[in-house]
């Protein structure tokens, strides 16, 4: 066995195998013992490799590293401690890859980490990071090329960059990068300086450089897909918040900008941000430019949006998120606010960019405050800037974030969740225009509305002239006491029986002897007869005011003006009074049915639904269906808003909300469009009371139910609306000739407006039709109605005997017509039959020819 003299001897005769020997079983306890934190190593002398006992400790103890949840930068730094050791190499860094502003850089994360550095030495601060373009150097090469690299000699490369070597003072000679990716996308890069004791990093020294950077590969992968679920969940969150707050509030701008924002605060990731408003006038008023053209005043030369506008900001609201949450609203800022006096949120509405900067303070361009901004002691590091554009492209303010959360500054990341967020808040400025809009809308309606009813509501005089308080009392009549004016207006009104010696108790009623100003008098007389004026307090005044109201609404035209509008509400009147069809309903039912079916044409133009349609006009435009129903329920129910009009005033809320209702079923129900629909349930009930013996039984099958109530009231409204064709021939005819007057002037318009021909019935060439056209009319659509209410009620078949009586004239006016055209075509077929026996006299054939 060998002593100790002999194995030293024998070691000092063969040096070779005694460096193999200390290689192989002494240096990688060495190693072993590095990867150990409590153990100081401080001989870094090289070897060859690693028996895989030892190796393994080492890749378990960075597997260990990799499932901590701590920062990145920490797990990295281990990660390079043991690469800066395996690889003998003076110095390694971290370089972080982002984006700003569109642009690509690196950024130094963790600089100079040796085998004993701390963590806290080699991290480097964001306010001092050095920062460069993708395209500088070998580390940029190596970010864009995606590729690992190894420069023996970097004098001798041409990529190589002395930007760091500048900046610290350092001599780089020989390096190792290696980018550490994301799929296609580079994270960072690792940079391995200066082989200890050898010009020049080996191919061994690579190849295990690059075995040990999968470690920090998947510490960069682990850490940007957490980030990126970040980001993303973020962004969602703020579109999601803001999307519901901003339609919260479409008053005005500021505040939807600042629910939403509010909202929003704690997914931005900064520590303060503010938004500035700027003005959108494009033009200023004429003498406000009277100054300037006479020389006075010089014209503005400062910054404009590129729209043109004067960048000025007219407020701005400020969110402080640290320690106590604050938020100011600064009106009229100051030229040197804080938030403005950098410069920068004007350079951003002047120009539109995106503006992203680190490090402010030390900013040539820009003047940020190097100090704290107020007493809260808010210090700018960071700023991101953004412009917050609306739909028509057009910058209505800037919003300005400070200081991200972490230190670090702002990336692509939170340019485009900021972005995001301000061209959704642009785009929901629509919303506040839209609002703006409409309410300038409204308000222009309400004038319009205002000055409509000025000139078509009853005037001072128009009510003295019916209800003459001032000749009888010596007084307004808002002054007069009402039971006086009730029997004023009793004594004004003529009789129901007597108005101009027709009675409005018949169904036979002719408006023809009564001028217009006495129909006034006499619809008047309704109401007081109906017992509905004491019973429901309508004041006099009122009551007058509004009859005469409705009489105005109505235009001059051939058919539908204010005679027909009287007609039907005397009609009404008729079937309810004499037709014994109050039964069914209560007094205010009655006073509505019969209010409703004066006003059911008010403001007819002489045009039907068809050509409201086909002409595009805005009454077709607002209403869907029933175009010029609606347009009457429309005007009606302005009139019951108008406080000196409502002859409804004093009814309980229920009670005037259900007279709203049976105006609209009242009105709705003149549409002929809809007469089809109803008929059939009319009919059903017809046929249900028709057997009934007991008066009271087929009075509760009605009264009791309110669809049955609503369905008999809608064929009245019919009846009533087609009641001209019932009343004696004398005054049918006359009528059927105004309405087909009426009609031809619409077919004039069709023609020669739309350059379509008319239907024959609005066709005036077709005139010699219309007894033909009026049985045919009387058939079709009126026989049913007034057939339906003789058997539903026997006093009403006065109106079906006036019908049937008028179709019999009709018919034989038919005749005459259709006797007429019968001895035209025989007298055109006889010449016919002549030309063609004349033509064939001479025997020979007109189609075949024998030559």
């Amino acid at each position: 066995m060998a002593d100790k003299d002999s194995v030293e001897k024998y070691l000092e005769n063969n040096p070779q195998f005694a460096k193999d020997y200390f290689d192989k079983k002494l240096r990688a306890e060495a190693l072993a013992a590095a990867f150990s934190a409590p153990l100081d190593v401080k001989d870094t002398a090289s070897f060859k490799d690693v028996n895989s006992i030892q190796e393994a400790a080492i890749v378990f103890e960075l597997v260990q590293e990799l499932q901590k949840q701590g920062e990145m930068e920490k797990s990295i730094h281990k990660v390079l401690q043991r690469v800066a050791l395996i690889t003998q190499a003076d110095r390694v860094s971290f370089y972080f890859c982002r984006a700003r502003n569109g642009i690509p850089e690196l950024a130094t994360c963790l600089f100079d980490v040796t085998p004993t550095s701390k963590y806290e030495a080699n991290l480097v601060d964001p306010q001092v990071e050095i920062v460069f373009p993708l395209d500088m150097g070998i580390v940029g090469f190596t970010a864009q090329s995606k590729k690992p690299q190894n420069v023996p000699d970097v004098s001798q490369n041409k990529k190589f960059c002395d930007f760091v070597d500048k900046q610290t003072g350092y001599k780089t000679k020989c390096l190792l990068s290696f980018p550490l990716m994301a799929d296609k996308e580079c994270l960072g890069v690792v940079m391995v300086l200066n082989k200890i004791g050898a010009p020049h990093f080996t191919p061994e020294d690579e190849a295990l450089f690059h075995k040990y950077m999968n470690f920090a590969q998947v510490i960069s992968l682990q850490h940007y897909t957490n980030y990126m679920f970040n980001v993303e969940s973020r962004r969602s969150q703020v579109l999601l918040w803001s999307a519901s707050k901003v339609f919260e509030e479409l008053t005005d701008i500021e505040r939807q900008f600042h629910k939403a924002l509010y909202t929003v605060r704690i997914y931005l990731n900064c520590e303060r941000y503010s938004v500035g408003l700027l003005d959108m006038t494009k033009e200023k008023e004429f003498y406000d430019e009277w100054p300037v053209k006479l020389g006075d005043v010089e014209p503005y030369k400062g910054p404009k949006t590129p729209d043109g506008r004067e960048v000025i900001f007219y407020k701005i609201i400020d969110y402080l998120l640290e320690a106590k949450e604050e938020i100011k609203v600064i009106p009229g800022p100051p030229a040197d606010h804080w938030a403005l006096v950098s410069g920068l949120p004007t350079y951003v509405a002047e120009n539109g960019f995106i503006c992203n900067m680190m490090n402010v303070a030390a900013d040539d361009y820009f003047t940020f405050q190097k100090e704290a901004v107020d007493e809260t002691g808010f210090v700018i590091k960071n700023v991101l800037s953004l412009p917050i554009v609306n739909k028509k492209e057009e910058i209505v303010g800037i919003a300005t974030f400070f200081n991200r959360k972490d230190g670090k500054p702002f990336d692509e990341h939170d340019e485009q969740i900021t972005e995001a967020l301000t061209q959704f808040l642009g785009w929901s400025v629509l919303n506040c225009d839209t609002y703006d809009k409409l309410n300038r809308m409204e308000y222009r309606k309400d004038i319009a509305q205002e000055m409509l009813m000025y000139q078509g509501k009853c005037t001072l005089d128009e009510l003295q002239s019916i209800l003459n308080t001032k000749e009888k009392f010596d007084a307004e009549p808002e002054d007069c006491d009402q039971k006086e004016m009730y029997k004023l207006l009793r004594a004004t009104c003529p009789p129901a029986d007597n108005v101009n010696g027709e009675n409005l108790y018949l169904f036979s009623f002719s408006d023809f002897p009564v001028s217009e100003f006495d129909l006034i008098k006499a619809g008047i007389r309704m109401f007081f007869e109906l017992g509905v004026v004491e019973k429901f307090k309508v004041p006099a005044e009122m009551l007058t005011k509004w009859m005469y109201t409705v009489r105005k609404g109505y235009r001059s035209i051939t058919y539908h003006n204010w005679r027909h509008g009287f007609n039907v509400g005397h009609t009404m009147f008729c079937l309810l009074q004499t037709g014994k069809l109050r039964k069914y309903y209560s007094d205010l039912d009655a006073f509505a049915m019969v209010a409703a079916a004066f006003c059911h044409d008010i403001d007819h133009r002489g045009t039907n639904n068809l050509y409201q349609t086909k002409s595009a006009s805005p009454l077709a435009k607002l209403h869907g269906s029933s175009i010029m129903e609606r347009h009457h329920l429309e005007y009606s129910k302005i009139l019951m808003a108008d406080e000196s009009l409502n002859i409804f005033c004093n009814l309980q809320k229920r009670q005037f909300e259900h007279v709203q209702h049976l105006f609209d079923v009242c009105i709705i129900a003149t549409d002929l469009a809809l007469y089809f629909k109803k008929r059939t349930m009319f009919q059903n009930i017809v046929n249900a009371t028709e057997p009934m013996t007991d008066e009271k039984e087929a009075t509760a099958f009605v009264s009791n139910n309110a669809t049955r109530k609503e369905i008999v009231m809608a064929m009245m409204m019919t009846g009533c609306d087609l009641s001209a064709i019932t009343k004696p021939w004398e005054v049918q005819s006359k009528v059927a000739l105004m309405v087909a007057a009426e009609f031809w002037e619409q077919g004039d318009l069709e023609r020669t407006v739309l350059d379509q021909q008319p239907i024959p019935m609005m066709d005036r060439n077709c005139a010699e039709q219309l007894p033909k056209m009026q049985c045919g009319f009387i058939d079709f659509v009126c026989s049913f109605v007034y057939k339906e209410f003789s058997r539903f009620h026997k006093e009403i078949q006065p109106m079906f005997d006036g019908l049937n009586n008028n179709r019999a004239h009709w018919n034989e006016q038919a005749e005459v017509y259709n006797a007429k055209i019968k001895a035209i075509e025989d007298q055109k077929k006889k010449l016919e039959e002549e030309e063609a026996r004349k033509a064939g006299g001479d025997g020979k054939s007109k189609t075949c020819i024998i030559c």
